[in-house]
């Protein structure tokens, strides 16, 4: 006699999988970027949210020369605009308090302000960002808001609103100096403006300076070295593979890191083109100098050549390289070289523009003279007169850096 098997146990109950530290940055990310990007998108409609195309992202330990170094990288990318300073929007008394306890502000609250900062015509071309991302869920907000403008690009690809939705060219620059450099700094920093608020008390002539706390006691100022170095530092590391990443040593004089930075950001279409348009220039030398004057704007106009006038913008570069570059390889040495052409391409102005742009991507300047003759064409059978034709020459004067032979001293 069989004995009927015994029903099978029931399961136990299945505990939630917790979740990692980095899945509830993720989800706090999300949540901030949407809910941000919803009061944007609802005050400024889709079409007025026209973020920077350039955006310096600076960040640095403290201590380490951002505020000093702002102007010079603004120079040398041709940025107008006045820098962003993420510790300036943050004047309320409670972000206040944890600002001077050497603490984090909440990211909601600096991101909002951030973007909506952003959002200043005057930063349309270009800005510097002080202070921004400092945490991991910045970071992801950060990362989220390249994928949206890619985005947005992609959309209005073809359409009039291209040129404002452009390819996002994120930089990340980061200052970096060790812990007994930066705490130094910030403790030389804090009794210079002591010395000088002291002065200013006594004399009634001059401004005060702000302090920070941090500035006026070496264990607030490791603290915050610590913060950087654990929290930002880490966390923008993992930018590099999404964004120009730029690793600057902050030590020695401001000269030297000057040096470094210019180094660090110094131009290359290849990276800022589109793809589309780099393969269509890239077989034109670029000269050893390359002028960064309307950078920006330089920029804008070759993309919107490719876009809108492709088939001519190959004739132009195809005429810069079959016939103006053989002659202007003969001329390496002084530099200078004149190409007069008759091409029928150049009769369209559009075309010169476009020559003059590529020649200036490429690191050449180049000047261009219009000459009109009157040439023999035919004799009138009737009147045996000479008829004539309108001849029409452009004269192109390039010049570009040479190479100078040294004879003797």
């Amino acid at each position: 006699m069989s004995t009927p098997a015994s029903p099978a146990a029931a399961p136990p109950p299945a505990r939630p999988v917790p979740q990692s530290a980095l899945d509830l940055e993720v989800k706090d990310a999300n949540l901030i970027f949407n809910s941000v990007w919803g009061e944007l998108e609802q005050e400024f409609g889709i079409e007025g949210l026209r973020f920077p195309n350039e955006v310096i992202w600076l960040n640095g330990a403290p201590g380490a020369g951002k505020g000093t170094q702002t102007r010079f990288i603004q120079k040398y990318r041709s940025l107008t605009a006045e820098p962003i300073v993420v510790s300036n929007l943050l004047q309320s008394p409670a972000a206040r308090k944890l600002i001077d306890a050497g603490m984090m502000v909440g990211d909601r609250e600096v991101t909002a302000l951030l973007f909506r900062a952003l959002l200043n015509p005057e930063n349309e071309t270009g800005v510097v960002v002080d202070g921004y991302p400092r945490t991991k869920v910045q970071v992801l907000c950060l990362r989220l808001l390249h994928e949206k403008l890619n985005a947005l690009r992609n959309e209005y690809l073809g359409t009039p609103l291209a040129l404002h939705f452009r390819k996002p060219m994120f930089h990340i620059v980061v200052l970096f100096v060790d812990e007994a450099e930066s705490v130094r700094r910030q403790i030389l920093r804090g009794e210079r403006a002591r010395l000088h608020n002291a002065e200013v008390e006594a004399s009634g002539v001059g401004e005060m300076i702000e302090t920070r706390s941090t500035d006026l006691s070496e264990e607030s100022a490791r603290n915050r070295y610590r913060t950087f170095k654990e929290v930002t530092y880490e966390s923008l590391k993992t930018l590099r593979e999404v964004f120009f990443y730029h690793y600057v040593n902050a030590h020695g004089s401001i000269d030297d890191v000057r040096r470094r930075i210019e180094d660090e950001l110094r131009y290359q279409s290849s990276l800022e083109l589109d793809q589309a348009t780099y393969d269509r220039i890239s077989r034109i030398p670029i000269a050893r100098e390359l002028s960064i004057h309307a950078r920006q704007e330089l920029v804008n106009r070759l993309d919107s050549y490719n876009a809108q006038h492709p088939e001519l913008f190959e004739k132009a570069v195809a005429l810069i390289d079959e016939k103006f570059m053989p002659i202007i390889r003969r001329h390496t040495m002084s530099g200078r070289a004149h190409v007069n052409s008759e091409h029928p391409v150049l009769a369209d102005p559009t075309a010169l523009a476009m020559i003059i742009d590529v020649f200036a991507d490429r690191g050449y300047d180049t000047v261009i003279d219009v000459r009109r003759y009157e040439v023999p064409a035919r004799i009138n059978r009737e009147t045996w007169e000479i008829e004539t034709r309108e001849k029409i020459v452009w004269r192109f004067t390039i010049n570009f850096p040479g190479s100078r032979i040294r004879r003797g001293q």
